[in-house]
């Protein structure tokens, strides 16, 4: 339960070991770089180096966009635990030897790009050509170019006419719209139901006149014409369409034959991402004629080897101080194996500023604790560790954070698995339920506590109990805080007084009616414990009024605010009855379990019921501990943010994000200082 302590280290180097060191620092990962001199001065400036960094990064986006259209053309192979399998590791020695032939790797990106870009070309050209074919279809019977065309003294021009249009239709306007017209043939060469293609040949001296009247008719020349017949043209058109197929079909083979490099093309475009974020640290430091400084925060357990690493290697000064009061350091949590798996909790919250407390530790536990109290199903909870366990032993390479998530539900579904069993559920009463109705003989398996369907009073009574463990935890907390910062009279005042206020209420509420109508018992303390309850309440109460104003100078004021922070116990009031979330969800889960089971038992006891069940068994029971899965994530999230970091915790911390090899695709075997 700790944050980790930083310094700050600062380098100075011959700019000649510049980019040896810079690339030491990016492998070891441990130095999150910080400004050590606002602007410039004259002796020292620093780099412009954007465009280089603007070069890296367009090489490294060339090659992830050459890596997305393979995928495409020839996807990669992958399991559908593929997202588990993490990045692969290589070792230095083949990075080496594809850093040497990163140009030739651009080359082959760019030919990449390339052919993807004339494969849509040609699908493009190809699906004009179909277009072309499905307008030429109903021009297939003419036997003449798809065009006007005329003789010394006659006409032809094609056109279409509404749906349904006939000879004699066409014939009667032309007698009553062109009257002085002679010689016109009219042939109708196709007809769909919404279109009707025909072609109009007349002499050159009425061709408008016949044209107007077949306008009036709904008469259109053709949107596209050839130059060839239709019936040529469409041949022509195939040929091409054949062509682009051939021609499409040679570039994915090419495709499919550089795909062999995909591994290649992961390792640089990860190169040239690690060179872009090493030129941005570039461009931020001070650099004399012939020196360098560079500055940042490190861990404290790491500053002393980098020190030694780089001093025995290289002319260079290198410096380590404590922080300044006021210096804010990025946040690194260390904690133990069990709770570093609740770090990335803490940290959806906030991590610790500069003087808190990590609560990673604590809150570990309480959280594994609410969390199986929550789901509450002895077999529920074995599933989810039996899952999260394999997975986590399957894939040994899975990024950090998702290991750490699947080893949180891994010792939650062990907890699950615990209450389960003091709660004597296993898929809710399947024992009872397949023993009674395919054996014939009751047999249930007994709960080592009680069973919460039976006894919910029960349950919500210890809800509320460790509801007020919680709570008080986190006053301790705080109350510590207070002491470790010597503010005594804070401890006193918002520490002490809420404890003497909060346990005389109590005690005051445990004997009474109200309790034991819950708890279905009767408790009696002897006179003298009551009175000891009743003088804790009114001493905390009164003290509150007084001490929780006391920044005010004015009487008055300062009573009021005491008055006002003593409202605040229906806050704490409020806090305890959340815990019964507790009781509400671990009854929900054995409800809905109890109910799938039931749905299954009213089927015949025959193959075709057995089938039933079973698939019914499986559907219902995987949803129930989806939702409830879901459910117990959540409101055990609730918990610890709003009622246990309420009391104590701020966060707001910055994290640590040091100067490392941020690949996409790799990893390179790790170096360490030797």
């Amino acid at each position: 339960m700790a944050v980790l302590k930083m310094q700050r280290i600062s380098i100075c180097a011959l700019k000649k070991d510049r980019k040896a060191i810079l690339e030491k620092l990016q492998s070891l990962g441990v130095l999150e770089v910080a400004p050590v001199i606002d602007g410039e001065d004259e002796y020292f400036r620093k780099m412009d180096t954007a465009g280089q960094r603007s070069g890296f990064e367009r090489a490294a986006a060339s090659a992830d966009q050459a890596l997305e259209i393979l995928e495409r053309y020839v996807p990669e192979e992958k399991s559908m635990f593929a997202a588990l399998e993490g990045k692969f590791l290589i070792e230095p020695v083949k990075e080496q030897q594809v850093r040497e032939k990163r140009r030739e790797l651009l080359k082959t990106a760019k030919e990449v790009y390339d052919l993807d870009r004339e494969h849509a070309e040609q699908l493009a050209a190809g699906i004009r050509m179909r277009n072309s074919i499905e307008g030429l279809t109903p021009w297939l019977g003419l036997g003449v170019p798809l065009k006007p065309s005329e003789t010394k003294r006659a006409v032809m021009f094609p056109g279409t006419m509404p749906g349904g249009t006939t000879l004699e239709t066409v014939y009667e306007v032309l007698a009553e719209k062109a009257p002085d017209a002679e010689c016109v043939d009219v042939q109708i060469i196709s007809s769909e139901q919404s279109m009707t293609y025909l072609a109009v040949i007349c002499l050159r001296e009425d061709a408008r006149d016949v044209e107007d009247a077949l306008r009036s008719a709904g008469f259109a020349r053709p949107a596209q014409t050839w130059d060839q017949a239709p019936a040529e043209e469409k041949k022509e058109l195939e040929q091409q369409i054949e062509a682009c197929r051939e021609e499409t079909a040679k570039i994915e083979k090419r495709l499919a034959e550089l795909s062999e490099q995909r591994e290649e093309l992961k390792i640089v475009a990860d190169y040239y991402r690690v060179r872009a974020d090493k030129y941005m640290v570039l461009g931020s430091l001070p650099q004399s004629e012939r020196t360098f400084v560079l500055s940042g925060y490190i861990p404290q357990c790491e500053a002393s080897h980098v020190e030694k690493y780089l001093t025995e290697r290289y002319d260079c000064m290198v410096d380590i101080e404590e922080l300044k009061e006021d210096e804010e350091p990025p946040v690194i949590l260390k904690n133990n194996p069990f709770s570093m798996n609740m770090e990335g909790i803490v940290e959806s919250y906030g991590l610790p500023h500069k003087g808190e407390l990590d609560p990673t530790t604590i809150m570990s536990f309480f959280y594994v604790f609410f969390f199986g109290m929550m789901l509450s199903d002895a077999a529920y909870g074995a599933i989810v560790s039996i899952v999260c366990g394999v997975l986590v032993w399957k894939f040994p390479r899975m990024s950090a954070g998702m290991k750490k998530s699947l080893k949180l539900f891994f010792y939650c579904g062990l907890s699950t698995l615990v209450w389960g069993i003091l709660f004597g559920g296993y898929f809710g009463n399947i024992v009872d339920i397949v023993s009674e109705k395919f054996f014939g003989t009751a047999v249930s398996v007994p709960a080592l506590w009680f069973i919460p369907l039976n006894d919910p009073m029960k349950l919500l009574v210890f809800s509320l109990l460790f509801g007020v463990i919680h709570l008080f935890t986190g006053l301790g907390i705080k109350g510590y805080l207070c002491l470790k910062d010597g503010k005594v009279t804070d401890f006193f005042c918002d520490v002490v007084l809420w404890f003497m206020l909060l346990a005389g209420l109590i005690l005051m509420l445990l004997p009474s009616d109200i309790f034991a109508s819950i708890a279905q018992t009767q408790i009696v303390f002897p006179g003298w414990l009551n009175t000891l309850a009743a003088i804790l309440a009114a001493a905390g109460a009164i003290g509150i009024v007084l001490m929780s104003g006391r920044s005010s100078k004015n009487p008055a004021l300062r009573i009021a605010l005491g008055a006002y922070d003593l409202y605040n116990i229906t806050g704490w009031l409020s806090d305890v009855l959340s815990y019964s979330r507790l009781l509400a969800l671990g009854l929900a889960t054995g409800v809905i379990a109890s109910v799938i089971n039931q749905m299954g038992s009213m089927l015949p006891n025959n193959v075709v019921g057995v089938i039933f069940f079973i698939v019914i068994f499986i559907v219902g029971h995987a949803l129930n501990l989806a939702i409830n899965l879901l459910g117990a994530y959540v409101h055990t999230n609730r918990l610890q943010f709003v009622e246990f970091f309420g009391k104590f915790y701020e966060g707001g911390g910055r994290p640590f994000t040091p100067f490392k090899e941020n690949t996409k695709y790799t990893d390179v075997k790790e170096e360490t200082i030797s």
